[in-house]
């Protein structure tokens, strides 16, 4: 018998494999608008990096201050932004830094 595999971990197992699934899953995220799934994304792949403890401080307190302006504006300059750069023919994009 199979054992069924649980969907949490096998994403977070292929961002540790593969960074650039991390960067596409968080540019689709971006793409769709809803802050409570980007908050979400973000802490699936801050997961996949060793968890929030693994962040540098000024890691974590960037991630804390937009964590709290998803989660209590949506963080609507972020959506702004993306809007402005659709209507010009841009979107949004989450790559690797060279080298990584």
């Amino acid at each position: 018998m199979t054992r069924s595999t649980n969907y949490y971990d096998d994403l977070i197992e292929s961002f540790k494999k593969s960074p650039s699934d991390a960067a596409m899953y968080l540019e689709v995220v971006i793409e769709e608008g809803n802050p409570q799934m980007l908050r979400l994304a973000l802490k699936n792949v801050i997961e996949a990096h060793g968890g929030v403890h693994e962040l540098s401080e000024a890691a974590k307190l960037q991630y804390e201050k937009l964590d709290f302006a998803l989660s209590e504006s949506g963080c609507p300059e972020l959506y702004n932004l993306a809007s402005l750069l659709d209507t010009m023919g841009f979107h949004l994009a989450v790559t690797l830094k060279p080298n990584q």
